[in-house]
């Protein structure tokens, strides 16, 4: 696949990398050279100096054969322009453009990036993502990472092995039988700095970082199995009130009538701003890193602090400083992946990071094939991945047992209509299940050309 990426900074180069590891040809475009000759040095991609939007500098980077553009430079007015270049000179089949000016999302201006007015096909908000994605880990306290596919009927859910865990020390092979009622199956362990795609002889220890699949109505059962059973949080605290913060308070207000939040911003306007826009929620004008600025935000009757400022030092400070002082859980934004490794020694509870929830966003439209979903985990190690079987698949009326699958790859669940089946040895893939699996990094092009090749004529 030939691909345009329009802007070098962390978006853009983190997707610039994921796609090059698979050999698709990448160029990537923008102003700085500091950055172009970065990428150039680190990365298999051809990389050009210039303006994103601009006909010359497109039909440079290839435009005219371009499978797609993926526009994420700082300027939501650049990205558009450069996917309206990109449709009307050069007739690129796919555009994305990253639009973080909420007032263009508005439901009123919904026709605006129709084929007609300005083709965009896909619209990325990392801030809106980020967003929700936090809101998901407060739904479920326990997990330090948690997302829905097949349209809410599983989860997909992270959580930390701990010494009261009751599974841990036991094969993966025994689970069904000790623990019938434990309808999950285990795709993931993260075991220090080795994650480990687990066969039926592998075996759980505290510590180790553990992704499942369940079916969301058992979820709360697979929860305590883990020995995880933390309430829901019914105060929190949001430290920053930039684009990530003020959606995350809308969505609090919108979803969860009963919680109470406070958002403290340290710029005087800003907080006056989001003062206006927000109903419920109380708005404090001050530094998240001054005690009595928390204490004021009744930082020990809290159950959950959430820090998303744009500087991830502050974020670290604000999350130990508020644990400190009687905060039950800290969830913390981090930009740079060097910081992932130290916080959860610290005691910080949960990270969340923008670069590979926008990652996840954007595979999720670069994968071929019948592919409804795509979720990276941990640094892109593995990918989860949510795929329609059609009536063509030699997957079909076979049992997972007998399915020559590429190596690194589990089936976790098939969703068939309303009704979830975990991934088990004997179980059938019928027409149209929701296939969902996950996929190590090295076998995620393989998986892709089998559902493309097998499921789907093109």
């Amino acid at each position: 696949m030939k691909v345009i990426i329009c802007g070098a900074g962390q978006v853009g180069s983190n997707i610039a990398r994921y796609l090059a590891t698979e050999n698709n040809h990448v160029t990537i475009i923008d102003q700085s050279p500091e950055l172009i000759q970065r990428l150039s040095d680190r990365l298999d991609v051809q990389a050009l100096v210039g303006h994103a939007s601009s006909p010359p500098i497109l039909e440079q980077a290839g435009a005219a054969d371009a499978d797609m553009i993926i526009a994420v430079t700082q300027l939501d007015e650049v990205n558009m322009v450069a996917c309206q270049v990109a449709h009307s000179l050069f007739s690129v089949p796919t555009k994305l453009a990253r639009i973080r000016n909420q007032a263009y999302l508005d439901p009123i201006w919904a026709d605006l990036f129709s084929r007609e007015n300005m083709p965009i096909d896909v619209i990325i908000s990392p801030e809106v993502e980020v967003a929700r994605a936090i809101s998901r880990r407060l739904e479920l306290p326990g997990a330090f990472d948690m997302f829905p596919l097949a349209e809410g009927r599983v989860r997909v859910v992270g959580v930390i092995c701990t010494e009261d865990c009751p599974i841990i020390h036991t094969p993966l092979r025994q689970l069904t039988g000790l623990f019938p009622d434990l309808n999950i199956e285990i795709v993931a362990i993260v075991r220090g700095d080795r994650p480990i795609i687990p066969d039926s002889e592998d075996r759980m220890l505290p510590g180790d970082e553990v992704y499942f699949v369940a079916d969301t109505r058992h979820l709360n059962r697979a929860m305590a199995a883990f020995g995880h059973e933390e309430p829901t949080a019914r105060r929190i605290i949001i430290v920053g009130g930039g684009n990530i913060g003020l959606v995350l308070a809308e969505d609090i207000e919108r979803e969860h009538p009963d919680v109470t939040a406070r958002v403290i911003e340290v710029d005087k306007r800003r907080a006056e701003l989001i003062a206006h826009k927000l109903n419920r929620t109380t708005v404090l004008n001050g530094d998240g890193l001054d005690t009595e600025m928390l204490e004021e935000a009744n930082v020990r009757a809290a159950e959950t602090l959430v820090a998303v400022t744009n500087d991830d030092e502050v974020n670290i400070l604000v999350s130990l400083l508020a644990k400190r002082h009687g905060c039950r859980r800290a969830v913390t934004l981090l930009n740079k992946n060097t910081y992932t490794p130290l916080v959860g020694p610290l005691g910080i509870d949960a990270v969340v990071n923008p670069r590979a929830i926008t990652a996840s966003t954007v595979l999720q439209h670069v994968r071929r094939g019948r592919i409804r979903s795509v979720h990276s985990l941990k640094d892109g190690f593995a990918e989860v991945i949510e795929a329609e079987a059609l009536e063509t698949s030699a997957l079909l009326n076979t049992p997972i047992k007998d399915v020559r699958l590429p190596p690194h790859v589990l089936i976790g669940a098939l969703v068939r209509g309303d009704e979830v089946i975990i991934g088990r040895p004997n179980t059938v893939i019928k027409p149209h299940d929701r296939v969902i699996l996950l996929a190590a990094a090295q076998a995620v092009k393989k998986v892709e050309k089998l559902f493309a090749v097998r499921l789907e004529f093109f």
